[in-house]
């Protein structure tokens, strides 16, 4: 029988964890206290990757059990899901932060300054945490270039490894860049640029869609950014719409919902040929964190210009016809944007 609860002293708060013998993942049999205690191995990194972030919480109060679901905009029946606004009855000291979707409504999201925040949300079954890359003071600037790379199917992890080190760091090395990276805790990679806080949503996902044409000029064969999964073949997908407003990455150090509990690790560029993702779960994380330390430690140490990529972006438009790409589905219409129109359905009304 699963015991009722533990309080757990985080910081100078005393948080309560329900039914911590509850079983989360159960080919591992790691427990919803195996998840907290994880949190709080890796709290210094975690809360670095979560600090004054409008955060969306992904919740598995059930666990990751074999056939669980989670809930999308079409069917809501699932048995996990994104919580967008702050939980009904949450401390007063969970921080929050008012965000605007693209819908023009808006939203008070969980906002973490603290580690007691991440355990609490993990009593609530949070596992991933999925950051706005904008801060609290400033909700309508992003300060992060995310550069996702996603393997689409035929392509696995090592493809998007190949990707990473060859076209994308080069890339980042001529913008006088600095990008940090980690394994998404599934089959892709993730690249984070800290960027000066000074252009809006739209132009940062510009920025994002030059990036990603580039890279793709210089691997044709293993890299796309077409918008249509029928376009995109066996390829590494760069997924610019991930700089759009409200689309989030998980973080760094997230648990991701898959049997195996892995995580989203932060790597050097040097060891990311070495790696596997099965190497990084809630049970080896914690000991390579206490060798090793927050990887991403110095991402706040500068912050980068996008005028380099925003010129590409224009050199695109205007000296190779590159427009806009499509936005994601529950977006406004957008100016400059092509029609929402997968390919083979726009030749079969002609």
């Amino acid at each position: 029988m699963a015991s009722p609860f533990v309080e757990i002293p985080v910081g100078d708060r005393l948080v309560k964890v329900s039914n911590p013998d509850k079983i989360y993942f159960p080919e591992s049999g790691a427990t919803k206290r195996d998840v907290v205690d994880y949190y709080l191995s890796v709290g210094e990194g975690v809360l670095r990757a979560l600090r004054s972030r409008p955060t969306t919480l992904e919740r598995w109060p059930a666990g990751v059990f074999e056939g669980a679901r989670l809930s999308t905009r079409a069917d809501n029946r699932g048995d996990a899901f994104y919580q967008k606004r702050v939980p009904k009855g949450a401390p007063d000291w969970v921080g929050t932060s008012r965000i605007e979707f693209p819908s023009g409504r808006s939203a008070d999201e969980v906002c973490p300054d603290e580690l007691a925040v991440v355990i609490w949300a993990a009593n609530l079954g949070t596992l991933t945490f999925h950051p706005w890359p904008v801060r609290a003071a400033d909700v309508d600037h992003p300060d992060e270039l995310r550069i996702d790379l996603d393997p689409q199917p035929g392509t696995d992890f090592a493809d998007a490894v190949r990707v990473a080190l060859g076209p994308v760091r080069e890339l980042l090395d001529e913008l006088g860049m600095v990008g940090f990276v980690k394994t998404s805790g599934g089959r892709g990679v993730h690249v984070f640029v800290r960027i000066e806080p000074r252009w809006g949503f739209t132009e940062v996902r510009r920025a994002a869609l030059a990036f990603g044409r580039e890279v793709e000029r210089r691997m044709p064969d293993l890299v796309t950014t077409e918008w249509w999964k029928e376009n995109r073949g066996e390829k590494i997908f760069i997924d610019f719409n991930q700089n759009a407003r409200d689309r989030t990455i998980a973080s760094a150090y997230s648990v991701r919902p898959r049997p195996h509990a892995p995580v989203s690790a932060p790597v050097t560029w040097d060891e990311l040929s070495e790696v596997v993702p099965g190497d990084f779960t809630i049970a080896t994380m914690p000991a390579r964190f206490a060798e090793l330390g927050d990887l991403h430690a110095a991402i706040d140490d500068r912050a980068f210009s996008l005028d380099g990529l925003l010129e590409l972006a224009e050199r695109d438009e205007r000296d190779r016809g590159l427009g806009d790409m499509p936005y994601p589905p529950n977006y406004p219409k957008m100016e400059g944007e092509p029609a929402r129109v997968q390919p083979s359905r726009a030749r079969s009304d002609k």
